[in-house]
């Protein structure tokens, strides 16, 4: 007999597609994904953008699926999930059709997730919780710390456990009282041997790339690739990397910045009167597929964000064998930086701090190779299979079902 495990998500997300299908090929487990809507299956306008988007992988195949009914109108293209929307309805249904033995919720800030937590709790069904935030991850008033608390004891006795992506998210449910035997990491992970196979397959062609987008043989590449909006803090890595390009020692460094909105024309126009146009170049919006031959490209991947819940793309260069270098306002940095060996984390706002985090690592060839690959090797140990083994631990210790990997 297996055991019926749902997963309920607001819509479909290109990083959990491949986990997803993961865990839908564990033996003895029934698995069926429910989403609140489908809108980023489809072209999609992101507001952050400033475009629209159409994911270049795979986002519903190999996993059984359904979208459920809304209350209200569906989400429009231009529409991003909120607290109250999509507003799913006829979960309950499911579950109680389904027989199911669990439900794991990504995200415990919708009103339609509150509301399937308890649902479930009151069938009978174990729920497992996995959310993304951390004490770094947004700012938050003395009266919102207090509605908070009193939000985590509330919603705690519904759940059965809380699956972690990181060390910071497990510290921040330590602090609003969540007991410690109730966490079980289920680190942030992307597919790591897809960005590890599109890379080796991409990087005979290295140079090929590095001549299309008219970059001299032999300079180190910096890449920023996110989206370009104030957060994200593309205009002031520009004056941080502005100190490197006359210093010697730094080796003539190039940055690449891949990414588009709000802050493009800006930025664009500060590289012109700057006149740093031959070292800059801002590349727009990249697909994972894209950016996979970008992090093959690039010898240090930089995120300086003012605050980041994670900040995935810190996995997927990491999976190029890249060194790092980031804020301290990035959710991974403690678990997949570690300064010195595979890079740097730096103080936010600092861009002195910035500038010579980037000159430690480009001043020595060989010192940067090897911060690459401590950086593969890291990432080798943050993956789906940790994922699957967490996953499988928190059903075990919830429904006494024995599932393994």
């Amino acid at each position: 007999m297996s055991l019926k495990l749902a997963y309920f998500v607001t819509h479909p997300i290109q990083y959990q597609a491949p986990l997803l299908r993961r865990v839908a090929a564990l033996p003895g487990l029934d698995f069926k994904v429910f989403f609140g809507s489908d809108f980023s299956a489809r072209a999609f306008v992101d507001p952050d953008f400033g475009r629209a988007i159409q994911w270049d992988v795979p986002l519903l195949d190999g996993y059984a699926h359904e979208v459920l009914d809304q209350w209200g109108a569906p989400l429009a293209a231009n529409e991003i999930p909120t607290v109250w929307r999509p507003f799913s309805k006829g979960l309950a249904q499911k579950l109680r059709a389904g027989k199911f033995d669990a439900l794991w919720i990504h995200g415990y800030n919708r009103a339609s997730h509150w509301v399937a937590a308890a649902t479930a709790k009151m069938l009978g069904i174990k729920v497992l919780m996995r959310d993304e935030s951390t004490e770094i991850s947004a700012e938050r008033s003395a009266v919102k710390q207090i509605v908070k608390q009193v939000f985590f004891t509330s919603i705690d006795k519904v759940v059965d456990r809380w699956l972690t992506i990181g060390d910071l998210n497990a510290a921040y449910y330590r602090g609003f009282g969540i007991a410690p035997h109730k966490l079980i990491p289920v680190p942030y992970a992307v597919d790591n041997a897809y960005f590890q196979s599109k890379i080796a397959a991409l990087s005979p062609q290295r140079e090929v790339l590095r001549a299309s987008l008219g970059l001299e043989p032999g300079r180190p590449i910096i890449l920023f690739a996110a989206k370009l909006i104030d957060r994200k803090q593309p205009l002031p890595l520009l004056g941080a990397f502005a100190e490197l390009v006359h210093d010697d020692d730094a080796r003539k460094p190039y940055l690449l910045y891949a990414g588009d909105g709000p802050q493009r024309g800006a930025l664009e126009k500060t590289i012109a009167l700057s006149g740093l146009g031959e070292s800059v170049k801002v590349l727009g919006f990249k697909g994972q597929a894209d950016l996979a031959a970008l992090y093959d490209l690039c010898d240090i991947f930089v995120l300086p964000s003012e605050r980041e819940a994670w900040g995935l793309v810190v996995n997927e260069a990491m999976n190029a064998g890249r060194a790092i270098v980031c804020s301290d306002r990035i959710g991974a940095a403690p678990d997949l930086v570690v300064p010195g060996l595979n890079g740097h984390i730096y103080p936010f706002g600092n861009d002195t701090a910035l500038t010579a985090a980037l000159r430690d690592c480009l001043v020595d060839p060989e010192r940067l190779a090897a911060m690459g690959q401590a950086s593969l090797d890291r990432i080798n140990q943050w993956s789906f299979d940790q994922d699957l083994d967490g996953l499988c631990r928190a059903l075990r210790e919830t429904t006494g079902v024995e599932i393994r990997p």
